[in-house]
């Protein structure tokens, strides 16, 4: 049988644990701590910060000033309220050393892709640099900022909500901005914006973006993607899909109108059929309802 340690050899494997006024002493030695970070400057960043997270917005990535006039910045939003200009100007970013107004998009014909051009060149966006040819003024990496900056613009015009874009969290773990974040009413909306037809939207997108959900727990999170095709066909069976594999119960998807999607109270799929813009407004208010308490027994929300 082995001999006990003796008490010397503990001491020697062992640090000694400090004493209470030790302890104190230490901590009175340390300096003061480090500046606390600046506070963030719109709502919408304070409740991402309030969520124990480190948000940090950057600049918008569109072809043109956004700090310009404001009567620029509001013609060009109105010009982007139009389904077929949002495609024609989407092709002229993907070509950024010049185009025709017919290769930019495939869905107009050449008088109508003519007048397009000439309603960039009007706005300030693309000059003519000859043989019927056009560039865009300021380049943008691609169309999804310009999507973004909309978006926000029309939910601060037609909602009155504090709004911000591309935001990085600074949750471990969690990639990708927050397209668009914004805050009323004490709720907190994430609207994530897909300027590609649904064909391209992956899986890995969408499981992506429900990590970022989790990580946030907005109010209100919308998928929306800038399309007049059906999202029922491939986006709304992904997510019932993913969903599942993530743990959650399957949801029981309700159409709120044409093609908007509520999976839940809480998240919602959103196309541009008839219009973008209203149906995302749309949803926000559907989701801001069906978080309110009921107050006539059977009430389900519905108008």
């Amino acid at each position: 049988m082995p001999a006990p340690a003796r008490r010397d050899d503990y001491d020697r494997g062992v640090a000694r644990r400090r004493n209470a006024r030790e302890l104190e002493r230490v901590a009175a030695a340390r300096g003061p701590p480090r500046d606390a970070p600046a506070p963030p400057i719109s709502e919408p960043l304070a409740m991402l910060a309030r969520r124990g997270l480190a948000p940090r917005a950057s600049p918008p990535d569109v072809p043109f000033d956004p700090s310009g006039p404001p009567a620029c910045s509001a013609a060009i939003a109105e010009r982007l309220g139009h389904y077929a200009f949002r495609l024609f100007l989407r092709g002229a970013i993907l070509r950024g050393r010049g185009f025709t107004p017919g290769e930019a998009t495939r869905y107009l014909d050449a008088g109508q892709a003519r007048d397009m051009a000439d309603a960039c060149v009007a706005l300030g966006l693309a000059a003519p640099i000859g043989r019927g040819r056009y560039r865009l003024v300021r380049r943008a990496r691609s169309f999804g900022g310009t999507l973004e900056w909309w978006l926000a613009r029309e939910l601060h015009e037609r909602l009155g909500l504090d709004v911000a874009t591309g935001v990085r969290t600074g949750a471990p773990g969690v990639g990708g901005d927050l397209d668009v974040v914004a805050a009323g009413e004490g709720k907190l909306v994430y609207v994530e914006a897909k300027s590609s037809p649904p064909k391209h939207v992956t899986t890995a997108e969408i499981r992506a973006f429900l990590r970022r959900v989790a990580a946030v727990r907005p109010d209100v999170a919308l998928f929306v993607v800038d399309t007049a095709l059906r999202l029922s066909d491939k986006i709304l069976p992904m997510f019932v899909e993913a969903l599942a594999r993530a743990g959650a119960s399957a949801p029981v998807p309700r159409r709120v109108v044409r093609e908007t999607w509520a999976l839940g109270p809480q998240l919602y799929l959103v196309n541009a059929r008839e219009d973008l813009a209203d149906n995302v407004c749309r949803a926000i208010a559907e989701g801001f309802r069906a978080l309110a308490p009921r107050i006539v027994p059977g009430d389900r929300g519905e108008s």
